[in-house]
């Protein structure tokens, strides 16, 4: 789940790493590690079948009851459900929706969709969390390669994490994939550091900026990359619902996430799905 680049909203951080905002970012011990791996592997289970199960005629309350059932199953309370006041368990984003779209009964998925599903776990004191696209059918070939692009450039950032490396290493890489395959890159949001909070320090941008500290990378540190391109312009706005975030030019949009552990060697990707 995205937060916005101006809103870090209000969390404790236990003694680690300080930052140039006075935050801290949290370094997980070895047991809280294990945790983060159960509460991401219940997010990319859940994920999964999501992935497998959507098609055209369901709706995106469905999607939403599936995953909150699941959850709950596993062990594990849906991070999201309440989180701000928001109603669900998943963030389900239609097309031009880009993110944090609210299921609804009436929301009916069509062939040539493009569904973005994002949500979190909380599971013994720790969340995990993780978005995916899926195109519904067969979707235009446009659509197609922005469902790609999205997913090349969360790759492209996550190759760059290793200790030593820095925020901008990740943000840098980022963009210049997404400018690359000819797409914008949504400023709005970021991703952000992830564990005993949905959103912790620090803020991890899809584009190279000087708007927070340049944080070098340390083993221990669980951060939720997730990049967010437009067919069109980087421009969005937020419907009355206050949590719907569409493009102003009504473009499609895509978003693909994990959530990332810093090694001593480089990294783990807590959410993978791959083996499920």
């Amino acid at each position: 789940m995205n937060f916005l680049t101006n809103l870090l909203p209000n969390v404790s951080f236990p003694p680690a790493l300080r930052v140039e905002s006075g935050r801290r970012i949290e370094i997980k011990s070895a047991s809280e590690i294990e945790t983060m791996r159960t509460a991401s592997k219940i997010v990319a289970t859940v994920l999964k079948e999501i992935s497998e199960m959507t098609t055209a005629g369901m709706t995106t309350a469905d999607l939403d009851h599936h995953a909150e059932k699941r959850i709950r199953q596993l062990g594990a309370t849906p991070s999201f459900k309440g989180y701000h006041g928001f109603p669900a368990s998943i963030c389900a984003s239609v097309n031009n929706e880009v993110v944090h779209g609210i299921p609804r009964k009436r929301k009916v998925i069509k062939t040539g969709d493009v569904v973005k599903i994002d949500t979190g776990a909380y599971y013994e004191g720790f969340h995990g969390d993780s978005c995916i696209t899926i195109a519904v059918g067969k979707v235009k070939p446009q659509a197609e390669k922005l469902i790609a692009a999205a997913e090349e450039a969360l790759y492209a950032g996550i190759a760059q994490v290793k200790p030593g490396n820095t925020l901008m290493d990740i943000a840098g890489a980022i963009e210049d994939s997404i400018k690359a395959n000819k797409f914008t890159v949504v400023e709005d949001f970021t991703g952000h550091g992830v564990g005993r909070n949905l959103h912790e320090e620090p803020a991890v941008f899809n584009f190279r900026t000087k708007r927070a500290p340049n944080v070098t990378l340390q083993p221990g540190m669980t951060l939720a990359i997730e990049p967010i391109l437009n067919e069109g312009s980087k421009h969005t706005r937020t419907l009355s619902d206050r949590w719907t975030v569409v493009t102003l030019d009504r473009s499609l949009s895509a978003q693909w996430e994990h959530t990332v552990l810093v090694t001593e060697s480089g990294y783990e990707i807590l959410t993978d799905r791959t083996g499920l």
